[in-house]
């Protein structure tokens, strides 16, 4: 029996659980249950994002009341103290590990993912990142922070990469009509990952919270099942097209953009084109200055307006007291959250709007209206208008996460669909950089400004945004330069029919949509879409509630 033979079902005969012969789609699929299926993963993957909810409790993982603390801990003896609580930095390297190890892990095995199909890819994703949440928990247990640095930043950073390229490919293969929409709205969901899980953890520890234990391991066990079942309904969901799959009634359009090829760059060439270390380039740019914000929107936000966000204008954070810092504190939460909806709203919002102006043409958009806002930021500080400074960055991080959600269709675009999930991955090590580099940058500049004697104020973060704005400059010019490829990048035609073959699809017939991908928002695909829907809905709730003190 060939690799081709197929039984009564559909199914590669001999083909396991989670193969890629597994999962062809067969005639009456409908194509819109697969964004639901990316979403599941994608949001349970999101609460990364969301971790920081879980530092101050674990700072006083002993002391309960208040952090047991000594004086004499360093680093690396905080990775094995049993009698000492952990330093919020100290807990801060498992943010940067996820991020480093996305970025890598996404690189290494975005290749394998290609051969192997978006199932097996998410399978092994849940089974890292909800494992690695697992052994987080015996870490807490046990109070030892080196196994919290192993389960959530190594082996979840893993799972954190292989589950965010799972969908790319299988997405754009499924939408070629709209390929920015169908990322976009996968990637969406890591964006908003945190909005649903960092209120569902706060939930689940002030539950088990008891007078020896703050409620933390308790929270990893139980968030850890409930991301395991969403993570395997999700890669247990994924389909991927049949080769010379097409939707129905679509042709591609012919030499619409000069910008959008046909063919297909092979893996093992992608790196040596200069297009994709332009492309790299634009999206570190990008992203390294989104970050730097996202990491200090909460002190430039209270340090900024002070006293004004409580009705106090004329008084300054330095004459702040603690009860009053705590009040434009919960405020600045709000504008942290409010931020992280822009972050959401702006993956869908613009990726879905470069398949009307192109991915290069959105990117140009991203760096000139960041370039104006980031040098408009300071006036709007010193004119103390809260709602224009606010609103500016809203749309800045709407960008940021823009830029996320558009980096895929742009690489299908330049290097075709053949490898663009292992593409992608290894383009995600621009994202581990940024991660590094973006508020390294931020940090330095603000602690220079404290050293040189400027007070907290709208003047502590004047020169950081002009770097930021620097750095989307650099990033513009960039982006000037990506152009298309040219023809010897391209694998020839027998080599995509080739790899091609190899899917037990190929026999299926010349190209046209084989009964595959229609329906529509038919009753199943609403189904799906409630699953994920309602959880987003409610930490959009949670979200806009947590906001409403910023203006109130």
């Amino acid at each position: 029996m060939t690799a081709a033979d197929t039984s009564g079902a559909g199914v590669v005969a001999g083909a396991g659980l989670l193969d890629r012969e597994r999962i062809i789609a067969q005639p009456g699929f409908n194509r819109w249950l697969v964004p639901p299926a990316a979403l599941a993963i994608h949001l349970c993957i999101g609460m990364a994002y969301g971790f920081s909810v879980f530092w101050l409790p674990l700072s006083k993982s002993l002391g309960i009341s208040a952090s047991t603390a000594c004086p004499d801990l360093t680093l690396a003896s905080a990775l094995f103290t049993t009698s000492c609580d952990w330093r919020v930095a100290d807990l801060g390297w498992i943010y940067t590990l996820f991020f480093v190890l996305l970025g890598c892990s996404a690189a290494i095995w975005g290749g394998w993912l290609e051969r192997v199909g978006p199932r097996k890819a998410g399978f092994v994703s849940a089974c890292c990142w909800c494992g690695g949440i697992l052994v987080a928990a015996v870490g807490v247990m046990t109070h030892q922070l080196w196994l919290m640095w192993l389960g959530a930043g190594v082996i979840g950073g893993i799972g954190l990469g292989l589950g965010y390229i799972s969908p790319v490919s299988t997405l754009i293969k499924w939408f070629p009509d709209r390929r920015g929409m169908a990322t976009g709205m996968a990637i969406m969901g890591f964006g908003g990952g945190a909005m649903i899980g960092a209120p569902l953890a706060n939930l689940l520890m002030n539950t088990f919270k008891t007078d020896t234990s703050v409620g933390v391991w308790q929270t990893f066990v139980v968030m850890a099942v409930i991301y395991f079942v969403f993570m395997m309904g999700g890669a247990f969901g994924y389909r991927i097209p049949p080769a010379g799959w097409r939707p129905e009634g679509w042709t591609a359009p012919a030499a619409k953009s000069s910008m959008i090829t046909t063919k297909h760059v092979h893996l093992r060439d992608a790196h040596k084109t200069k297009q994709f270390w332009l492309i790299w380039a634009v999206l570190c740019l990008n992203v390294s200055a989104g970050i730097g914000v996202l990491g200090m929107a909460s002190p430039m936000l209270q340090e900024i307006f002070a006293g004004s966000l409580i009705g106090l204008p004329d008084v300054g954070f330095a004459q702040l007291d603690a009860g009053q810092k705590a009040s434009i504190a919960t405020i600045a939460a709000g504008f942290a959250g409010l931020l992280s909806l822009f972050n959401i709203g702006g993956r869908f919002f613009w990726a879905s709007l470069s398949d009307k102006i192109g991915r290069k043409n959105t990117y140009f958009t991203f760096f000139i209206l960041g370039i104006v806002l980031y040098a408009a930021a300071p006036t709007l500080a010193d004119m103390g208008n809260k709602a224009l400074f606010v609103l500016a960055f809203g749309i800045i991080l709407s960008m940021y996460g823009g830029g996320f959600a558009t980096i895929p269709a742009y690489l299908a675009d330049i290097f075709g669909t053949q490898f663009v999930g292992a593409i992608h991955g290894r383009l995600l090590t621009a994202w581990a950089t940024a991660g590094i580099v973006g508020p390294v940058v931020v940090n330095y500049i603000r602690e220079a400004q404290i050293s040189a004697g400027v007070a907290p104020g709208p003047a502590l973060y004047t020169g950081t945004m002009y770097i930021l704005a620097g750095m989307l400059a650099l990033g513009l010019i960039a982006n000037l330069f990506v152009r298309p490829l040219a023809d010897k990048w391209f694998m020839s035609d027998a080599e995509v029919a080739s790899l091609q073959a190899k899917s037990a699809a190929a026999s299926a017939g010349p190209s046209g949509s084989f009964g595959i991908g229609r329906g529509g928002f038919d009753a199943k695909a609403a189904l799906a879409w409630a699953v994920v829907g309602i959880p987003l809905l409610w930490g959009v709730w949670v979200t806009l509630k947590a906001t409403l003190a910023l203006f109130g």
